[in-house]
């Protein structure tokens, strides 16, 4: 039996949070603590895991220090929908910035192995494809997506400085487009906006060139993956995502279909550096973690649709 470890979990009332909570509680060996501020995760969240009597709730903001004995850390807290940031640009740079200090310093402190969640978004709107851990990306540092394209940069600048000068033991997740129930309704995120457009029977709004692509990975895929990052021994960033590259108008097209709406679809301005192409290279993930996405996009379409009908 593997000894019981004792796993923070910040930003668990969030999508991936809960769903990364839900997964760990359910081995018994585990006790699981999860934070959250509220500020975009959400209380019916937390309130599925408390059926677990292996799971612990505090509300907490980690831009403020923490002491917990932990023997592991995902960082998972902040804002992730361009919506969602753009709304709260300040508070999600100091999420992102402050928050990972003081994990980084907690996790010195009681010697976890701490894991951060960072993003595609480090790579920019990319002119390399596919995005590889070793492209340094192009980024706008004075835009819109700043406070978490740089914010997140500047996280794992973080890790790579806690690791080099003070030996914390660091492991980076450069995670793609994520999607699955507990999914935001309202978050602004693609597949939650063509979902409930086509259940509303709404036109599904694209927006830029409907040629625009991107990479979905279900939620149970990223979250396995996130689970053999944190045990393994790479503390190398690793892209967590599928290689499936899709255009949105192909996306809003499958939507409906799985959904059998009659919506339209429509055509409107882009938003200021938005990427134009997003797909990850997967290779180290396979080689260090055994890794690669399981669901296809129709399947884990369909489990999506249908947790937002029963909501």
């Amino acid at each position: 039996m593997t000894p019981m470890k004792t796993i923070l979990i910040t930003g668990a009332a969030g999508f991936l949070g809960s769903n990364l909570a839900d997964q760990l509680c359910k081995d018994n060996n585990n006790t699981v603590i999860g934070l959250d501020n509220f500020i975009t995760g959400t209380n019916s969240n937390i309130n599925q895991l408390q059926q677990y009597s292996n799971f612990k709730f505090i509300e907490h903001d980690i831009i403020n220090p923490i002491y917990i004995p932990v023997d592991q850390i995902y960082n998972l807290a902040c804002p992730a929908s361009p919506p969602q940031y753009q709304k709260y640009p300040v508070f999600t740079i100091n999420s992102c910035v402050v928050g990972m200090k003081n994990m980084l310093d907690l996790a010195q402190k009681t010697n976890a192995t701490i894991l951060q969640a960072s993003t595609s978004e480090v790579y920019g709107d990319p002119k390399i494809h596919p995005q590889q851990e070793n492209y340094w990306g192009n980024v706008n540092s004075y835009g819109p997506r700043s406070c978490y394209d740089e914010g997140k940069r500047c996280a794992e600048s973080l890790c790579w400085s806690y690791s080099k000068e003070l030996d914390v033991d660091v492991r980076i997740a450069r995670i793609f487009n994520t999607y699955g129930p507990n999914m935001d309704k309202d978050d602004g995120r693609v597949v939650s906006n063509f979902i409930m457009a086509a259940l509303h029977n709404k036109p599904l709004q694209i927006y830029g060139d409907p040629g625009i692509t991107r990479s979905f990975c279900y939620v149970t895929d990223n979250i396995n993956g996130l689970e053999l990052l944190m045990n393994s021994g790479t503390v190398d960033p690793v892209n967590i995502g599928n290689p499936t590259e899709i255009t949105l108008e192909q996306l809003a097209h499958t939507v409906l279909e799985l959904t059998n709406s009659g919506s339209s679809i429509e055509i409107t301005d882009r938003d200021i550096d938005t990427p134009i192409k997003r797909k990850p290279n997967i290779d180290r993930a396979r080689q260090q973690l055994g890794w690669h996405p399981a669901i296809d996009l129709h399947t884990g379409l369909g489990y999506t649709i249908e947790y937002f009908r029963n909501i």
